[in-house]
């Protein structure tokens, strides 16, 4: 038997701990190295292509507003301190790039209160338009919610947040762009993931825990926000602002190339420091959403059995387990947060290190007179923008990592092997039936399920599996739609080998009505018409007909619209729940139907009428039927009997109660069970 979910399972390069064993089957691959890391970023860089031109727009905004403050700022600054508080005359004016000379040019002869006008002018200028004000300090556009340090109340801010280092006009337009972007970006990766998740194999989501599966989307997918816009954002622009502060302190001060050399240093510095943490900090930020994923995990189960658990008096012991994953889970984003708590002091110091000398070096220049203190103002504006892009780009690799911990375990969930299709075929309309040669089944574990299987079941008859607990029905007919693939023998349809046939086409002609009854948050009519969006109210109706439901639809306020979750469906049996399901899988018209105990939930009454449907609706397809009850099988026109995933007999219920073998013992147990 190939099963993908098994074949291709990730590697197991690290322990696992206990929680990582708990919360998925497939986190197994808990230590990631620098090559692994890259890949990871990379891959997450990609969806670029999805957004490519809005991409650069952020891109070119993004770069602009940094790129104007940093050209504009400085320069009005050094004209207020040398020219209107120290009243230096403009014509001594010196130290200025070359594209600031008209500015000075024109206000030669203006009066100390006129060249304040003018500096005024170009400051409201810039909050108009920038958001930045001649004092060196800008504006910003933001939105963003209150927020922890763990990763689910951040993850709104990562998912509908925008940012702007602008403001005014220019930020407002960026802010909207990078919203937009951000959003899009976020719905198009949690798409994907939920499109894989459903496309999962029955053995993989059996496997997966829901509330591992839920953090994933929710709260590890948004994590690819600062990759997608860090790791061409930061290096691109860090290094192209450089070059333009570097620039502009040459043409000013093109004797004193200390000035801009002192600010490369801190770039070598803070990389050490960075590349020291980071696989400290991929280690546990993967932790910390592991520990998160299992109390998310623990509270999803804990609500979807909540009736067990009081029944079974367990809510001390359900308490105890949620707070001691929930206690682990705080320990574990604590880590992270003293963690980048210490990588940022360390990085203050060195900033502030940096900071004294370059402070020192250019005050020694003022007091020899190679400078002037509006100098001071400016090159100190100016020292902060060769500063920023060398620390942003020397710490980019540490501060990647922690995404890098999410986007894999994102990655491990797309990775899983969906249910391919084996063949490319499309099954024609089924006209015949199914037919089973020598089937076996073996699950990943190793066990046997089925052995041997050879049964034939044509449309027009009801067929009934039947037999002990684990007999092996359950199996056999997830076969047929093939949720599992059979491991060995052959299985067709109409002559049509299973694995040569298109999934959709395969199950666009079974439906499946389960055991366990799962109905929508939706109206009763929308969940009988799940299978057949375009239903009539006649289909609808006709089909709660068939399953005896009709009448108890009736009888509420709403009817048909009565919306079913919460409360409501809580005030349903689940016999009414079993007939909403079975209505459903009727309506749906598939050729082939399997309804597995079908009748485990309803009065013999209802039964009984549910029985003499069933029979009315096989004439122009096959039902299936999983049953212990011996009133639903009795009138089929196949009863195969089962045990230890074989089939011991075969026939219509005279016929093998007249063998006297299995099956009328089975029958005479009823019986007696029953007297």
């Amino acid at each position: 038997m190939t099963d993908t979910a098994h074949d291709t399972a990730p590697r197991t390069d690290g322990p696992r701990t206990d929680q990582e064993s708990r919360v998925s089957g497939i986190d197994t691959h808990t230590d990631i190295d620098y090559a692994e890391a890259a890949r990871i970023l990379g891959r997450s860089f990609m969806y670029v292509r999805y957004f490519k031109w809005r991409y650069i727009a952020k891109f070119l905004m993004k770069l602009g507003s940094y790129a104007l403050p940093l050209a504009l700022i400085p320069w009005p600054v050094k004209i207020l301190t040398d020219h209107v508080i120290l009243g230096r005359p403009l014509a001594d004016a010196k130290g200025y790039p070359d594209y600031m000379w008209p500015l000075i040019e024109m206000m030669q002869g203006y009066s100390t209160l006129e060249i304040l006008f003018v500096l005024a002018a170009i400051g409201m200028t810039l909050v108009i338009t920038i958001g930045s004000y001649t004092t060196g300090y800008e504006d910003e556009v933001e939105a963003g919610l209150a927020q922890g340090h763990d990763y689910a109340t951040q993850t709104e801010n990562k998912i509908h947040g925008g940012h702007s280092t602008a403001s005014g006009i220019y930020g407002l337009v960026e802010f909207i762009l990078s919203t937009r972007l951000v959003q899009s970006l976020n719905h198009t990766l949690r798409s994907q993931i939920f499109a894989r998740i459903g496309a999962l194999s029955m053995t993989q989501l059996e496997d997966q825990r829901i509330g591992d599966s839920i953090y994933r989307v929710m709260y590890d997918a948004p994590q690819i926000n600062e990759i997608f816009y860090e790791l061409t954002h930061t290096p691109i622009m860090s290094i192209l602002l450089w070059i333009q502060a570097m620039i502009t302190v040459r043409s000013a001060y093109p004797d004193h190339p200390e000035i801009y050399l002192m600010t490369m240093a801190i770039l070598p510095i803070y990389f050490v420091i960075s590349t020291l943490f980071s696989r400290t900090v991929r280690r546990r930020g993967q932790a910390a959403r592991v520990a998160g994923a299992l109390t998310t995990s623990t509270i999803e189960e804990g609500m979807d059995n909540v009736l067990a658990v009081q029944s079974l008096g367990g809510n001390k012991h359900e308490k105890s387990r949620f707070e001691g994953d929930s206690a682990e889970s705080f320990a574990r984003f604590r880590s992270v947060a003293l963690m980048w708590f210490f990588i940022g002091q360390v990085g203050a110091v060195v900033g502030k290190l940096a900071e004294l000398a370059f402070l020192l070096f250019v005050l020694s220049l003022v007091i020899d007179g190679h400078l002037t203190p509006g100098d001071l103002a400016a090159l100190w504006v100016y020292f902060g923008y060769l500063r920023g892009p060398a620390m942003s780009l020397s710490i980019l690799w540490v501060r990647l990592q922690d995404n890098v911990a999410a986007m894999r375990r994102v990655f491990a969930m797309l990775d899983l092997a969906k249910e391919d299709d084996l063949g490319d075929i499309n099954l024609p309309p089924i006209r015949d039936g199914i037919k089973l040669s020598n089937v076996g089944l073996v699950y990943p574990d190793g066990r046997r399920a089925l052995d041997g299987i050879s049964l034939e079941a044509n449309v027009g008859q009801i067929v009934a599996l039947v037999g002990p607990t684990g007999a092996g029905k359950t199996s056999l007919a997830y076969l047929v739609p093939r949720f599992h693939q059979a491991s060995e023998g052959m299985i067709t349809i109409d002559g049509h080998p299973v694995d040569t046939l298109r999934l959709e086409s395969l199950r666009d002609q079974v439906t499946y009505v389960f055991q366990e009854t799962q109905l929508f948050s939706d109206s009763i009519r929308d969940n009988i018409r799940y299978g057949k969006l375009d239903a009539s109210q006649e289909e609808v109706e006709q089909g709660a007909r068939t399953a005896g439901i009709h009448d108890f639809i009736q009888s509420l306020p709403e009817g048909y619209d009565t919306t079913l979750g919460g409360s409501t469906s809580s005030r349903l049996s689940v016999g009414q729940k079993q007939r909403i399901a079975i209505a459903r899988g009727l309506l749906r018209e598939s050729r082939i139907l399997i309804l597995d105990e079908p009748t485990s939930a309803l009065d013999p009454e209802t039964e009984q009428y549910l029985v003499q449907s069933l029979h009315e609706a096989a004439k122009d397809r096959l039902v299936i039927i999983i049953a212990h009850r011996l009133s639903t099988i009795a009138h089929a026109d196949k009863i195969v009997f089962m045990e230890d995933g074989r089939i011991r007999e075969q026939g219509s219920h005279n016929e093998l109660i007249a063998l006297g073998g299995h099956y009328k013992a089975f029958v005479d147990l009823q019986t007696t069970i029953a007297g």
